[in-house]
């Protein structure tokens, strides 16, 4: 083997007329609305009703409401290069798939890699929040889940498995085995439920707000709206799902830059609503609670309402589990597809990666039953921007690309804006935890092991 033919099998990229051809299989029914709504189900979750009160509380005060505007316009940059990668190759993996083609194999099983992980922990620590929440809410009818059944395994303290969270996860891997359009039917009214919800909150919250409380609105100046863009901006995470569906979309050079465009726009506005409501109705400095849209209603003697904002709360959780199942059982299928893990992950039946679909699922399931997840959350956070860094640098490689001509979406204000966006990922890299990053090197040495010892010889 010459010196340099290592580098160049690490660095070969697949052919992308076969690429885009590689998923016929799969069935194309989703439309923009199911794409917004896939979008909304994994932005919109609990976070909606906590962010902005703990955010305003400690770091931003009433001007949280620009730190959410700020978080999207940066946001936006990372948006706009996944929109124009979306319309120029629409193939399943999304990131995975956009990294082997422009930079080849090697940064494309560390981009997926780094997704598997950010995708399966999502889940599994929503499924444990969910299960905490129905436990709440069922409480409040006299019902309680045995102790031994309500957390992760831990004997010492007497729990063994967080069924709720096992279960939850099982329903969700089912009814995407069902079909799509079964699917994108029950995502949909979640999604409607929980904006109807929302809509609630901000509706009846606007007859009790006191413009007083707004004063003073920058009380951390604007080094406070700085600091608190940079802990919000994880509240838009999700987005970057919608482009893992790329090959069962219709008219995806169309349809999927407005579904990741809209969903952004869409969750900025809700996310700046709920923060004007909230610190209208109460004073910043007694927002930094575990609960703060609870403790506002409880404040306006509404304490009714907050039984239905747990169930939005819970209708959140779900939707956002049913779009990180779907998206990792996709990246999973498409990395099987390639040869990177076993074919077997890339097998399609009755146009679904059923294979791919109840791997992710009972793992995931495994994971929120059993295992404590407190530590390893913050690795969803690396996960996305590696992927988020690596799409934002790729735009310039595609643009050169020879067999790539795209007609659809396209960045506007290329050079810079991806060169923009590829910085401001590395700069909140930066500000992770050492403790995240030993851990995430742990994961990327376990994926090396992984790669060198099965896909790099077994690759397309």
């Amino acid at each position: 083997m010459k010196p340099h033919s290592f580098w160049q099998q690490l660095t070969r990229k697949p052919d992308v007329a076969q690429t885009l051809q590689s998923d016929h299989q799969l069935a194309r029914t989703l439309t923009t609305r199911d794409l917004i709504a896939l979008g909304i189900g994994a932005v919109i979750g609990t976070g909606i009703f906590i962010l902005p009160g703990t955010v305003a509380a400690t770091t931003s005060g009433p001007a949280i409401t620009l730190a959410f505007v700020l978080a999207a316009i940066v946001c936006s940059l990372a948006a706009m290069c996944y929109a124009e990668f979306a319309s120029a190759l629409p193939v399943a993996g999304s990131a995975y798939a956009y990294g082997s083609i422009v930079f080849g194999e090697i940064f494309g099983w560390i981009i997926g890699w780094a997704l598997i992980l950010e995708y399966m922990l999502a889940v599994a620590a929503v499924s444990t929040s969910f299960a905490a929440y129905f436990a709440n809410l069922i409480s409040g009818f006299g019902l309680r889940i045995p102790h031994a059944l309500s957390g992760a395994f831990d004997p010492a303290h007497g729990t063994y498995i967080n069924l709720v969270a096992v279960i939850v996860v099982l329903i969700i891997g089912l009814m995407l085995s069902r079909g799509m359009t079964t699917s994108m039917a029950v995502n949909r009214a979640m999604v409607l439920v929980k904006l109807l919800i929302i809509g609630l909150f901000v509706v009846v919250g606007a007859f009790y707000i006191k413009p007083m409380n707004w004063q003073p609105f920058m009380p951390f100046g604007f080094k406070g709206i700085l600091a608190g863009a940079s802990l919000v901006f994880f509240a838009y995470l999700g987005f970057d799902a919608v482009s893992a569906s790329a090959p069962e979309v219709k008219n995806p050079q169309k349809t999927l830059p407005r579904g990741i465009i809209g969903t952004l726009i869409i969750a900025t506005i809700l996310y700046v609503l709920v923060a004007v409501v909230l610190t209208g109705i109460v004073k910043y400095t007694q927002l930094n609670v575990a609960d703060p849209v609870t403790f506002a209603l409880n404040l306006i003697h509404q304490p009714q309402l907050g039984g239905i904002i747990a169930v939005g709360a819970l209708a959140g959780m779900f939707t956002m589990m049913i779009t990180m199942v779907y998206s990792s059982s996709r990246l999973v299928y498409a990395i099987g597809r390639d040869g990177l893990l076993p074919k077997w992950f890339g097998k399609v039946t009755h146009q679904l990666p059923f294979n791919a679909l109840w791997t992710v699922t009972l793992i995931i399931a495994v994971m929120g039953g059993f295992v404590p997840l407190t530590q390893l959350v913050n690795l969803v956070n690396i996960g996305t921007l590696i992927a988020f860094a690596f799409v934002s640098l790729g735009i310039i490689p595609l643009r050169k690309h020879e067999q790539i001509d795209n007609h659809g979406f396209q960045v506007p204000g290329y050079p810079v804006v991806p060169i923009v966006s590829f910085l401001f990922c590395l700069l909140l890299m930066s500000q992770l935890s050492a403790e995240t990053w030993v851990m995430s090197l742990i994961w990327f040495g376990i994926g090396m092991v992984i790669y060198f010892a099965y896909g790099y010889r077994h690759a397309k």
